[in-house]
């Protein structure tokens, strides 16, 4: 269980729709996080995927989520079933979705490895959901040990869930959203690094994240996307894997796509085989070997046709055949001048070959890359780095003059003849960019680079606003991105907003401000949604892009007057724990609906021995009310109270309705008079706060008042504070 923080969209008790009452938090993305709700008129289980606040208005965010509705179409045990999308009237966007209970693999892969049979038979289920989802020209494109639920904890129940290509650019593993690549680096296939997906990338993802499994660690790729892309070439090590399993790994993770299983199809029926005990390798031993790149050339010998002996006479029968035929000694000498003509030649053919000879004629011969790629990048610390292949030395040579490191292959492929100038041609313009990137799979082509320098921007816009040079099919994204933020700057705006204590803005990476992909993050508390809002707007304007976070605590303008005259003091160790009167179930949320009776117990620590416990609630509608001590419970000091108990307690502050009218202590039932947040606050001094006992009830003013009076007089009085909030609402 992940436990909920006071800024999520959605809390514990919350009712979605009239329908689905939110029971906990399940887990948080980058742009969305999943709740687990009830429906109210079914009693069913759900899962509820919310787009996060910041991105209900980005078209991008929401044409992801309705991709991801259209795949209800799929009907399969194996693949998790949606519902629709939905709007809440404040515009946050959610999508419902079946709740599978049990673990993930990510959660199996912390544990340790898994057996390998265990993973034949997720693979079997993973494989038939793929199959329905590739029948309708879906492709996952990531698939990765949490994209992976067990129903139940059975391998055989395996679910496949989470078919949106949509969360953060964090090249550790995070998913990467784009034309060019989508996926995790550990578990996509080599050719998605170049932009190309389809089935087989999806059955290398699954053999990927199958053999993390077994091993009970991530692969381990290398720092950087150059060294991913490098390392995504070489086979996947199955040193130690038991067979069959490792015979299917090494098939469904075959660098190379083409020779790859090329289906999930072809994933089940060679799981069939396996099972049958027939030969899994038919289909690879049927394919002729490829001949070795260094084999000796063999050219074969020109036929010698040799005269019959002067004393024979042909078959009449055979006169009609010429080459039967009796010949005259001028055409007995042309076969073998031929022949011999013909062994010089080959000779000289065989020379040529080996020496290069004909290389200014014919080009080298180079080994053949399938796909032939290619990516160059500029990073935005300067360094610019090559890896691929290019089809000679001079295209070789002319690029490694342009960067600083390279790790090139000479290679033959399915390239135009230009394909080495046009490359040059699109990277020369670039060395003013602040970064860019050139990602090449055979002649498709992708540009994506940064500057802010808005001319250079434009001319390169314009350069490439046709298309990339030659015959390169691709485009060129250039985006002009204003110089650092300065924090003043963000600072100022902010300030302006503080109307419940201090806002603390989170300094970016660059000299504190903040660089064109850092986000602004604010802290701190407002009074009111209407604040929060207008401040998260004028964040944006003011961010040109940048990711906006507002980790922020909305209370009321009746809380924040005493916010600010809270003493400074730092958090104690005293918990305070809310109940539902009538019921006596635990309420961890603090959330209560109108007509049920809040409890609440302040549980104190072992050590917490001596001095004077004060606990009051802060009431939304301005007022305070002292739990205590108050006058019919004038008692505070911690030694009485515990009346000689010892070790961790709990105090109980306001009562169950029956309770308190038996005892006399405090209890009230929410009404829709007063509904939205109030404060419980529980005050640990050294000696009585106040000059006399204070009202049950009070104005929040009068009380703010009264605090900073005590601040003034007994600041070194107070050795801790903790509060919590109690939220009332409708139910």
């Amino acid at each position: 269980m992940i436990d909920s923080h006071s800024n999520d969209l959605f809390q514990p008790g919350d009712l979605l729709n009239n329908t689905y009452r939110i029971e906990m938090l399940l887990g948080r993305g980058g742009t969305s996080d999943v709740y687990k709700a009830r429906s109210e008129i079914s009693g069913n289980l759900v899962a509820i995927k919310v787009l996060k606040q910041e991105l209900s208005g980005n078209e991008d965010f929401t044409v992801l989520m309705a991709r991801e509705e259209n795949i209800r179409e799929i009907r399969h045990d194996a693949v998790v079933r949606y519902s629709e999308n939905h709007r809440t009237p404040d515009g946050h966007i959610y999508l419902l979705m079946d709740y599978i209970d049990g673990p993930g693999l990510d959660k199996k892969l912390k544990q340790g490895p898994m057996s390998a049979e265990d993973l034949m038979v997720i693979c079997r289920r993973v494989a038939e959901g793929l199959q329905a989802a590739h029948t309708r020209n879906i492709v996952h494109r990531d698939l990765s040990p949490d994209n992976i639920i067990l129903r139940n904890g059975d391998p055989a129940q395996a679910v496949i869930i989470d078919f949106g290509i949509a969360k953060d650019t964090n090249p550790g593993a995070e998913t990467i959203v784009g034309n060019e690549f989508a996926g995790k680096y550990s578990y996509a296939a080599p050719e998605q690094m170049a932009g190309q997906t389809d089935a087989r990338a999806d059955v290398y993802a699954l053999g990927a994240l199958l053999l993390a499994n077994f091993r009970g660690a991530s692969p381990s790729l290398g720092a950087n996307p150059m060294q991913v892309v490098e390392n995504k070439q070489k086979p996947l090590d199955t040193d130690g894997l038991p067979e069959p399993f490792k015979r299917l790994i090494e098939r469904m993770c075959d660098p190379n796509p083409d020779t790859r299983l090329a289906s999930a199809a072809k994933v089940l029926a060679y799981l069939d085989d396996l099972e049958n005990g027939d030969n899994a390798e038919t289909e690879s031993s049927a394919r002729p070997e490829p001949a070795p790149e260094d084999a000796t050339i063999i050219v074969p010998a020109t036929s010698v046709t040799r005269p019959p002996p002067p004393e024979r006479l042909p078959n009449p029968a055979s006169i009609a055949d010429p080459s039967t035929a009796p010949h005259t000694g001028k055409s007995r000498k042309a076969p073998v001048a031929v022949g011999l003509v013909g062994l010089v030649v080959a000779a000289l053919v065989a020379f040529g070959v080996f020496t290069g000879s004909f290389d200014s004629l014919f080009g080298p011969k180079y080994p053949v890359a399938s796909p032939f790629t290619l990516i160059v990048e500029k990073q935005p610390n300067g360094a610019r780095r090559a890896i691929g292949n290019m089809p000679s030395e001079a295209s070789r040579d002319a690029l490694a003059a342009l960067v600083e490191q390279t790790d090139i292959t000479l290679a033959s492929g399915a390239i135009s003849d230009t394909w080495g100038e046009d490359v040059l041609a699109v990277l020369r313009p670039l060395a003013d960019l602040q970064d860019w990137r050139l990602a090449i799979s055979d002649n498709q082509a992708k540009l994506t680079g940064s500057t802010q320098d808005a001319a250079l921007a434009a001319d390169l816009k314009t350069r490439f606003g046709n298309g990339l040079p030659g015959n390169l099919n691709g485009i060129a994204e250039i985006t002009y991105v204003l110089p650092v933020l300065a924090i003043s700057e963000v600072r100022a705006l902010v300030g302006s907003f503080e109307d419940c204590g201090p806002l603390r803005v989170i300094p970016g990476s660059v000299g504190g401000g903040f660089g064109p992909d850092d986000a602004i993050t604010v802290t701190g508390r407002l009074a009111g949604t209407e604040t929060r809002v207008t401040l998260f707007d004028s964040l944006q304007d003011l961010s040109s892009g940048r990711p906006v976070t507002l980790e922020t605590e909305v209370l009321n303008p009746a809380l924040c007057v005493i916010e600010t005259h809270l003493p400074k003091a730092p958090s104690g160790a005293a918990e305070i724990q809310f109940r539902v009167g009538g019921e006596d179930k635990p309420n961890p949320s603090g959330r209560f609906f109108v007509g049920e009776n809040p409890v609440i117990d302040v549980e104190l620590p072992a050590e917490m021995a001596t001095g004077y416990l004060s606990v009051s609630i802060l009431d939304v509608s301005g007022n305070v009310f002292h739990l205590l001590p108050n006058i019919s419970r004038p008692v505070n000091e911690i030694n009485q109270l515990r009346d000689g108990e010892t070790g961790a307690m709990s105090l109980r502050v306001a009562y169950d309705l029956a309770e308190s009218a038996r005892n006399g202590g405090l209890a009230f039932r929410v009404d829709d008079s007063t509904l939205g947040k109030s404060r419980v606050l529980v005050l640990h001094s050294t000696q009585p706060l106040f000059d006399g006992m204070r009202p049950t009830s009070e104005s929040a003013v009068g009380f703010a008042e009264a605090l900073k009076q005590s601040n003034q007089r007994d600041a070194d009085l107070i050795l801790s504070l903790d509060s919590k909030i109690l939220e009332t609402a409708l139910p």
